[in-house]
């Protein structure tokens, strides 16, 4: 592969991805990025600690590509703590993530540009596949729109596909948390601008790994509840609302 660089000294959209043992899945999320149509950008790779050779695929990648940058930490802290460092190297107008085990069709970034020029904060549908890309449940089809109080009650903006303007809405960082980082950042970002717009293509492809944690919703409850109650900052009464709420469109979510 020829050595490419940014078509400029600041590229237009950074991608923050964190990995952690993602070795299996990381040359071919990788890939999906360098396949794009859109292609000023930066990705930045930070390697939660990783001990398989994850830090050997991306450093290989980043050879050949010098869009590629890889931050490796010594010590696993979690993907908010990942997140949160790409976040705050990023140099882009624009802002988006990709998980190292996930993957984008071609045309994720160009798409995405196009409707955050008309509006500062954009989500895509995706489709959904089992570990080996095969299909697993029907394509997600995200709303027209969401606000602060819809987010609340189903998070349908997956981190597959969020994309903002963040030289519109400047730069925030995700709660330290073990589970719901990415939920924490749109409601703060939702606490100012009102509405998120979805996409209802399918611009992506989210794989559904085995004993996945997100998968697991009997084992999320806790992470839930502390969330509105702690991260919200909403009452008990409030929170059993939401948590209500946000069980049932899980299970309409997740049906087969």
């Amino acid at each position: 592969m020829a050595i490419k660089k940014p078509i400029s000294d600041q590229p237009l959209v950074s991608i923050v991805t964190p990995s952690f043992n993602s070795e299996k899945f990381i040359a071919e999320t990788i890939a999906s990025v360098q396949n794009q149509t859109f292609t000023d950008w930066e990705l930045l790779i930070v390697d939660d600690a990783s001990s398989d050779d994850t830090v050997v695929y991306i450093n290989k990648s980043q050879a050949q590509d010098t869009r590629i940058k890889c931050f490796p930490l010594t010590e696993n802290k979690g993907p908010a703590n990942a997140r949160n460092l790409g976040i705050k190297n990023a140099q882009g107008k624009y802002l988006t993530f990709l998980d190292a085990d996930d993957i984008w069709f071609p045309e994720f970034l160009e798409t995405s540009i196009a409707e955050a020029k008309k509006h500062h904060f954009v989500f895509a549908s995706y489709q959904r596949l089992d570990e080996n890309l095969n299909p697993y449940l029907p394509d997600f089809i995200v709303p027209k729109k969401v606000n602060y109080t819809d987010i609340l009650k189903s998070n349908s903006i997956s981190c597959l596909t969020a994309f903002l303007d963040i030289d519109k809405l400047g730069k925030k960082y995700m709660p330290l948390i073990k589970k719901r980082q990415d939920m924490g950042l749109w409601l703060q970002y939702l606490k100012e601008i009102d509405i998120a717009y979805g996409i209802q293509k399918p611009l992506a492809i989210y794989r559904i790994r085995k004993n996945s944690l997100s998968r697991n919703k009997k084992s999320l409850l806790k992470y839930q509840w502390k969330f509105y109650r702690e991260v919200a900052d909403l009452s008990v009464v409030e929170s059993a609302y939401y948590m209500t709420c946000w069980a049932y469109k899980g299970f309409i979510k997740y049906r087969n």
